[in-house]
């Protein structure tokens, strides 16, 4: 939503994102979901364009990743199996939910329902 322009939610995104990268370590994002932008971004937009936005990201100093550790995986998988009843959460968000809760956050940047639709808090941004 943030890089992809054709996104209905890029505006929005990147207010709340330019915002937030005021103060240097205001954002945080995780190694998973990196992992999911970049591959999705490289699926759908030039080489060089993904390229330039992912060491941008990389080096940013208002970004702060956040590593899914073995601990964190587990927590998530528990948390998986606690939302029986939700099998449209993905396991990345899953992980992004665990680090939000260790980081005492509640504003999630993302057009993900799943966020609300766990009853844990959080406030989805834009």
């Amino acid at each position: 939503m943030l890089e992809d322009s054709r996104d209905p939610l890029h505006r929005a995104a990147a207010a709340v994102y330019a915002e937030a990268a005021e103060v240097a370590g205001n954002v945080f994002t995780t190694n998973f979901v990196l992992d999911e932008a970049i591959t999705l971004l490289f699926r759908r937009r030039p080489f060089e364009e993904v390229a330039r936005f992912t060491r941008g990201l990389l080096t940013s100093p208002f970004i702060e990743i956040e590593e899914i550790t073995p601990a964190r995986f587990r927590r998530a998988f528990d948390m998986r199996l606690a939302f029986r009843d939700k099998p449209g959460i993905s396991f990345t968000d899953l992980t992004t939910m665990i680090v939000a809760q260790d980081l005492k956050l509640t504003d999630i940047l993302s057009g993900d329902r799943h966020f609300i639709q766990a009853g844990l808090g959080f406030r989805l941004l834009p």
